[in-house]
């Protein structure tokens, strides 16, 4: 049995921030459209202590029911304008996920998601996205009560693994997540296109069976 951990924001869902522009999934193009706000004023709403949110630490809810005021949006319902982001923001990455799965039929493994996300959007992907049909677990940081890449949050991810016989293989799209993963000992992979798992020379040896 071996452990296959995904990151979800660039890999397993294409994002916003991938280095190749052709690539990027904008989810807030239509926001002001939408709802009237400007992308350039909800974005100040991820610089505003998210990291409080993404550990769990702070209820996403109450801190929108706090931003929206403050850019004239005081207006808006939050769940809302959350329930829009969140549909918007997950266009999965089919051709991985259709990897995985055959992954899965051929080989003695198991699959993790391993993420930064607050308790309301994890929840989003696992049961609205039915990310659980494909996935045995999804390891996030507001569970976990720290984020990537302190060393902590893979620390607790081991923990929570279990004895491993064999390195777990991790594929993420920030350096510094890759780089705290191989100081877990976990053998790491800087995800940038599909090309990064199908042609990982265990994942290739095992689909090729």
């Amino acid at each position: 049995m071996r452990s296959i951990l995904f990151d979800v924001d660039g890999v397993v869902i294409h994002s916003l921030f991938h280095q190749d522009p052709a690539r990027q999934r904008v989810w807030s193009q239509h926001i002001e459209m939408d709802f009237g706000i400007s992308r350039d004023s909800f974005n100040e709403f991820f610089r505003l202590n998210y990291a409080e949110i993404v550990t769990g630490k702070t209820s996403i809810v109450t801190a929108m029911d706090a931003f929206l005021p403050n850019i004239n949006a005081g207006h808006i319902n939050s769940l809302d304008l959350l329930e829009y982001w969140f549909k918007n923001d997950t266009p999965v990455n089919r051709q991985l996920l259709d990897g995985i799965k055959k992954l899965k039929q051929k080989a003695d493994v198991k699959i993790y998601l391993v993420t930064n996300q607050e308790h309301l959007r994890a929840f989003y992907l696992w049961h609205d996205l039915k990310l659980s049909h494909i996935f045995d677990d999804m390891f996030y940081a507001a569970r976990l009560g720290v984020a990537k890449p302190d060393p902590a949050f893979f620390q607790k991810v081991d923990q929570l693994l279990g004895l491993q016989s064999e390195k777990p293989i991790f594929f993420d799209d920030g350096q510094k997540n890759v780089d705290a993963g191989n100081q877990q000992g976990w053998e790491s992979n800087l995800f940038v296109t599909e090309k990064d798992f199908f042609e990982h020379p265990w994942v290739k040896k095992h689909l090729e069976r």
